[in-house]
């Protein structure tokens, strides 16, 4: 099948079932949809592991986080899951008016259900994500997106989050949180995808 064609991933074939019902390749033709709507940046920090543009345009994903991981000996790429998850996260916030940890909560159901319809253990992939998300007082948030959509952070009444990421946007230099700074450790919470 051409590259060029509405669904390079996953090529036209007739299912077996009404289209409506669930179904893995349908799953993945909606994510080839929004897959050719976006833009990937993979070059800057983000809290969280995964945040988005203000316009809605361009996913960012932490330029730490690899993009593959290694599931029953084969490799697995994690960027059209986060995109998957940021899109209809901020698509409910700016559509819908959803408050953040509702729309979150929807999103992260759409990408468990993505990463289960590829067969690939949901506890994998989720204890995969976690090991690489930055905490809240994090040092290595150096390279913030100047157009990153704070309204996630805002939502969470992360106020400190945010003071400190409009300073590195600024400086170029993230001003780690108070905890941070005197190494007391912190609950991890649940990730941002």
């Amino acid at each position: 099948m051409p590259k060029n064609s509405c669904h390079p991933i996953s090529a036209h074939r007739k299912l077996r079932r009404p289209d409506w019902y669930v179904s893995s390749l349908m799953l993945d033709r909606a994510l080839d949809a929004i897959l050719r709507r976006i833009r990937l940046d993979r070059d800057h920090d983000i809290p969280y592991l995964a945040g988005y543009s203000q316009d809605g345009r361009t996913i960012y994903i932490d330029r730490h986080l690899p993009e593959t991981f290694s599931h029953r000996g084969k490799k697995v790429g994690v960027d059209r899951y986060l995109i998957l998850h940021e899109t209809v996260e901020k698509t409910l916030i700016d559509e819908l008016n959803l408050h953040y940890l509702h729309a979150h909560q929807i999103a992260t159901r759409a990408e468990e259900a993505a990463v289960r319809a590829d067969r690939i253990l949901w506890s994998a992939y989720d204890s995969f994500m976690q090991r690489y998300v930055k905490d809240i007082g994090d040092e290595r948030l150096t390279e913030v997106p100047a157009d990153l959509d704070l309204k996630p952070y805002r939502d969470e009444h992360d106020q400190d989050l945010i003071e400190r990421m409009e300073v590195a946007e600024d400086t170029g230099r993230f001003v780690p949180s108070v905890r941070a700074r005197t190494r007391v450790p912190v609950r991890k919470r649940r990730a941002k995808k």
